[in-house]
């Protein structure tokens, strides 16, 4: 599951009570090496500052073992802070959720670990509000610097969209994916697309 920052992916997913790999956590630290900035520091937006290797690591092991190390990153200090251990019991259905889902979509699927794709998408004011709201309450960075992120965020959004959408992911609101996907977790349905 992916969609622009400030959608309600983590929302929903705690909503839905499934496992959740936080892609989110995979980001690397601030100091890492060769990590892409923009607006005079780290571009946490740009996928190079994510480590995709290792996110699509812990999804296969998840999937094939029913449990993996998650790392916990702490977005205001950006940096991993620690590991905690996924286990998913008897549940049918992982959803790994993030920004950059979509860059894990083709690779999961050649390795038969996708159910589906989903892209959430509301309006793009809405969800530059929603984003600049969580961001400020939850101090991620500084506040000319959520500012400057949020607009440039709301007008990329379409583009983020639509790519999703050539990547094979079904957009929708997060109401509609909350019932498809609690469907193919309940066995009602066998493809969320």
């Amino acid at each position: 599951m992916t969609g622009p920052s400030g959608v309600g992916k983590t929302s929903m997913t705690r909503r839905l009570g499934l496992p959740v790999i936080a892609l989110d956590d995979f980001y690397h630290d601030i100091d890492a090496p060769g990590l892409p900035r923009r607006f005079g520091s780290v571009d946490w937006d740009d996928p190079g500052s994510w480590n995709s290797g290792a996110a699509l690591e812990c999804l296969d092991a998840v999937c094939r073992t029913g449990r993996a190390d998650l790392p916990v990153y702490d977005i205001p200090t950006s940096r991993r802070t620690g590991t905690i251990g996924l286990d998913v019991g008897d549940a049918s259905l992982v959803i790994a959720e993030g920004l950059f889902a979509d860059e894990l979509a083709d690779a999961a699927r050649e390795r038969g670990l996708l159910a589906g794709a989903v892209c959430l998408e509301l309006p793009k004011w809405t969800t530059f509000w929603r984003r600049l709201i969580r961001d400020f309450s939850e101090s991620r960075k500084p506040p000319l610097t959520l500012i400057r992120r949020g607009l440039a965020l709301c007008r990329a959004q379409p583009g983020f969209v639509e790519r999703c959408r050539a990547k094979g992911f079904a957009v929708m609101r997060p109401v509609e994916a909350h019932r498809r996907i609690a469907d193919l977790a309940a066995g009602n349905v066998t493809n969320i697309n």
